[in-house]
C-alpha cells in the first residue's frame, strides 16, 4: 500500500502476517484491513512519507510505512 498514490481506490488483497500470531497483523485485521476492503490512501507524511493516512469506509488510519506495507492492495482501474 505504501506504493499507491494518493486518491487511488483500492481492494485489499491480504495484510502479510509475519508469524502465526503477529500483534501487528491481527490488529490491522482487527481494525477493518481485511480481503476484499476498498481503502483509499488519502495523504502521506511530508519527511520520507511516514505515517501513510488511509481510509477504509468513512474512518481514517494513520498507519506507519512499516505497517502499510504489510496491506498488499489491487489498485482499481480509472
Amino acid at each position: 500500500m505504501t506504493d499507491l498514490p494518493r486518491n487511488t481506490n483500492a481492494t485489499i488483497r491480504e495484510v502479510t502476517a509475519h508469524g502465526a500470531h503477529d500483534p501487528i497483523a491481527v490488529r490491522l485485521a482487527e481494525l477493518g484491513f481485511v480481503q476484499g476492503e476498498p481503502v483509499r490512501v488519502v495523504a502521506k507524511g511530508p519527511v520520507g512519507g511516514d505515517p501513510v493516512l488511509v481510509q477504509i469506509g468513512y474512518t481514517r488510519f494513520a498507519l506507519r510505512r512499516t505497517e502499510a506495507a504489510r496491506v498488499m492492495v489491487q489498485a482499481e482501474d480509472a
